[in-house]
């Protein structure tokens, strides 16, 4: 009995190091090196196993109470080692997974990159397979209005679900707007600050008073190539290059599912600009509030994305913000943005009105209580109107 405890002991100490070997295969990730940790833990544990089935021939009950309590201890000792490996081996398969979509990515774009010198049937063919794959052969004004349109879509869904979850907290939903547009009068230079007042703000309408508040943060920068993240000039330096750069990086981004892009690159441009403006609209307190703990903004903070359905939402409305700026900047000349300011009266030309009127006909003398998300004006002479919250002039 001495002896085959004192195997169980030596078979538990090589599964720690294999363990141990595994994690530091983990991060940074090294996929052939993390096989052979996985095969050496395996191992360790198939010569637990024969040594539990040979304590069992054995007469398990050598040792009365003592060898129970032994044996129930050792169960103790492994049970956490085998869950962990477990976990391990399904964060594995789905690096794995990820790995290879984005070789195959890389792949097609690569291919698609190369055949640009390829003559002009070939190019032809080429176009051809964009197109049944849902991605545009060229940037064009068009193309820059269809994802505008996916952007209004994707800040609408990212309000409603933040506007219901601070409803199931039972938050004042006016005090908390009003809260909100105190908070950054002062600090949001891109936009036009508006102060919205407590019969604008009616339960039904307090969507569009947060649709502005998210649209003021994500938008921020949007005129910059990198939101001003760094200083980067590139699009000055070398502006055709840059047009074509980006819109490489757009027919690639166009397909890929942010999450399993930032689970790979998770400090990428792209998600440095998540991370900047996740912390921007969900601040800490108002992250506690919903969640009752700081688990997103701890992650965010510390480098990684959370793979939540809340956190998917942002991803969603980030990615569409992102698709929409590398297109601005793959169009000669790019769109310019202008936002409604308060008070302005209402301009039909410009302005869309998110308050539907009996009639379908915005009554005269509206003036801009605040602007929802902005409009661009074309190069080629089209406008995509700005969203405003109108009402009547007092």
């Amino acid at each position: 009995m001495v002896v085959l405890m004192n195997e169980v002991f030596d078979v538990v100490s090589s599964m720690k190091k294999a363990y141990v070997n595994m994690q530091e295969a983990h991060s940074p990730l090294d996929p052939e090196r993390m096989r052979a940790a996985d095969v050496a833990v395996v191992g360790e544990l198939r010569k637990l196993g024969m040594l539990r089935d040979r304590f069992r021939r054995c007469g398990g009950g050598v040792g009365g109470r003592k060898g129970r309590e032994q044996v129930a201890s050792l169960r103790e000792m492994v049970a956490p080692y085998e869950a962990a490996i477990e976990e391990l081996k399904r964060e594995v398969k789905a690096k794995e997974v990820e790995i290879e979509s984005l070789k195959e990515k890389l792949k097609s774009s690569s291919c698609l990159s190369s055949a640009g010198g390829r003559k002009k049937g070939r190019s032809l063919s080429r176009k051809k397979i964009s197109s049944s794959q849902g991605v545009a052969a060229a940037a064009a004004p068009e193309l820059f209005e269809a994802t505008m349109s996916q952007v209004k879509e994707a800040l609408k869904s990212f309000a409603s679900v933040l506007l219901s979850l601070m409803r199931s907290a039972h938050w004042d939903i006016a005090a908390a707007v009003r809260s909100i547009e105190s908070a950054t009068a002062n600090t949001d230079s891109a936009f036009i600050t508006t102060t919205i007042t407590p019969s604008v703000i009616a339960n039904h309408h307090a969507k569009y008073a947060l649709e502005s508040y998210i649209a003021r943060k994500i938008f921020q920068g949007f005129d910059h190539e990198t939101f001003y993240m760094d200083g980067s000039l590139s699009s000055l330096l070398n502006p055709e290059q840059y047009r074509r750069d980006c819109f490489t990086q757009y027919r690639d981004m166009k397909a890929m599912d942010p999450v399993e892009l930032l689970g790979v690159l998770p400090t990428c441009h792209f998600g440095k600009f998540c991370s900047k403006n996740y912390l921007a609209i969900v601040h800490p307190k108002m992250e506690e509030s919903l969640f009752g703990n700081l688990e997103h903004h701890d992650q965010v903070v510390a480098g990684s994305h959370p793979r939540s359905q809340f956190y998917g939402e942002f991803l969603g409305l980030a990615k569409a913000i992102w698709l929409l700026h590398l297109l601005a900047f793959s169009l000669d000349p790019p769109p310019n943005l202008f936002e409604a300011s308060r008070g302005a009266q209402f301009h039909p030309q410009y302005m869309e009105s998110v308050v539907k009127f009996s009639g379908g006909r915005i009554p005269a003398g509206q003036v801009v209580a605040f602007a929802v998300s902005p409009g661009f004006k074309l190069g080629n002479g089209s406008i995509i109107k700005a969203r405003v919250y109108p009402v009547p002039r007092t």
